[in-house]
């Protein structure tokens, strides 16, 4: 069954080292309290700005708060491996979205890079 080989693929998933990696770099990351609440900000203004852009009002200031503090992530080696760690997973997660969704030809559209 399809689902039996879905439940087989996230397995595999969390025994890669694209996901160990990962979850032990979130971990040392958020270990830490200053560099846990930069992150969580972080991600709060992304969504902002995603949400703002989705919604065709661009916020210029949320956007420069969040390359700010993207910088600012950027020298902490512990939030610099784990903002890494997790690009590396969702390009993996991503390839196997591609991959399933040409399978059936769907059109990915504006998500194909």
């Amino acid at each position: 069954m399809i689902l039996d080989d879905a439940r087989m693929l996230a397995d595999k998933l969390k025994a890669s080292e694209e996901y160990q990696t990962y979850r032990e770099a979130k971990a040392r990351a958020y270990a830490q309290p200053s560099t846990a609440a930069l992150l969580d900000e972080f991600y709060a203004l992304r969504m902002k700005v995603q949400a703002s852009s989705v919604a065709g009002t661009p916020d210029t200031e949320t956007t420069e708060k969040l390359q700010k503090l993207g910088e600012l992530l950027q020298f902490d080696a512990a939030a610099a491996a784990y903002l890494l760690a997790e690009y590396r997973l969702n390009a993996l997660l991503g390839e196997i979205y591609k991959i399933l969704a040409k399978a059936v030809d769907l059109d990915l559209g504006a998500l194909e890079v």
